[in-house]
C-alpha cells in the first residue's frame, strides 16, 4: 500500500467527526488508480477482504466496522492480506 501511495504516512483533515469509509474514500480520491484497485474489492465495494483495518491499534470489525468514527488525532492503520490458493 505504501509503494502504491507514494507514502508511508498521510494526515487528512476533516471538518467534524468522519466515519471509518469516508477516510478510506478520501484516500482512493487521493491516491492513484491502482491504490484502489489493491485496495477495494471490486465485487464488494468493500475494502475489508484486501486490508485489515487498526483503528488506535484496534481491529474496526470489533467496532462499528466501515461506521467507526474517526476522532481528530486518530491513527487508522491498513494492513494487507495476503490472498492465495
Amino acid at each position: 500500500m505504501r509503494e502504491l501511495a507514494g507514502k508511508s504516512a498521510v494526515s487528512f483533515e476533516f471538518d467534524e467527526h468522519v466515519a471509518v469509509k469516508d477516510v478510506i474514500h478520501r484516500m482512493t480520491d487521493s491516491f492513484s488508480p491502482k491504490f484502489m484497485q489493491a485496495l477495494i474489492d471490486i465485487e464488494l465495494n468493500d475494502p475489508r477482504p484486501n486490508v485489515l483495518i487498526f483503528l488506535n491499534k484496534t481491529e474496526i470489525g470489533v467496532m462499528m466496522g466501515l461506521e467507526t468514527e474517526v476522532k481528530n488525532g486518530d491513527k487508522l492503520v491498513l494492513i494487507p492480506v495476503s490472498h492465495g490458493g
